[in-house]
């Protein structure tokens, strides 16, 4: 029986490798499948920061993931599965047509993104995979936070300092400010606090996880 597959962690700790991986050995069994991303750092491509990357569908918040599904099975014959990084950048209505795409048309999805923004809140199109999925996994890879503790939140920081507020999405400052992004545990990304160096940055203004 298909299912919707929900895999999620911070920056770092393996999500677009295991998406590739998983791509490549379905792929590489015959069957039949799409790989999907948003705004991944190399734009129109699924890339791991190991260097590894496959070309994909790039997901804007106006295409119906389920059409595109009815027409790749149209093409092909039948579609097996479907594999989607940076999910938490889709939209509600987006992850509500992966569901269909599983139950509708029995492809498994396989869908990976972050929980929480740098405020601290979930994305939309988290929180509606989270309701939706039959299988909500954490990604087994540990990254971790600047004093070695378990990283669970993902900092931005504005010329070094932490900050709560401001666009979900920021490509470029327009006053010039250094944009990155850190991993941190709880307790230093609620306490703001970058630690003895910066050296931990994982991120710049171009990057997908924020």
């Amino acid at each position: 029986m298909a299912r919707l597959r929900f895999a999620f962690g911070t920056m770092g700790s393996g999500k677009s490798t295991l998406a590739l991986q998983i791509h490549h050995n379905l792929s590489s069994r015959g069957l039949q499948g799409l790989l999907c991303s948003q705004l991944d750092r190399s734009g129109g491509k699924v890339s791991s920061a190991l260097g590894v990357s496959a070309d994909a569908v790039e997901v804007g918040p106006r295409l119906d993931l389920y059409e595109l599904a009815l027409a790749m099975a149209a093409r092909h014959g039948r579609l097996d599965y479907v594999v989607c990084d940076e999910a938490q950048f889709y939209t509600p209505e987006q992850a509500q047509q992966l569901a269909r795409i599983v139950d509708e048309m029995g492809a498994d999805v396989f869908a990976f993104g972050l929980l929480t923004t740098f405020q601290g809140r979930l994305f939309e199109g988290t929180r509606r995979l989270l309701e939706l999925a039959d299988e909500n996994v954490e990604v087994q890879v540990e990254a971790r936070c600047w004093c070695g503790g378990r990283a669970t939140h993902n900092a931005r920081l504005v010329d070094g300092v932490q900050v709560y507020d401001g666009e979900l999405f920021v490509v470029d400052d327009p006053d010039d400010h250094r944009v990155t992004y850190g991993l941190r545990c709880r307790l230093h990304w609620l306490a703001g606090d970058p630690g003895p160096t910066q050296v931990t940055d994982v991120g710049s203004t171009t990057a997908p996880s924020v």
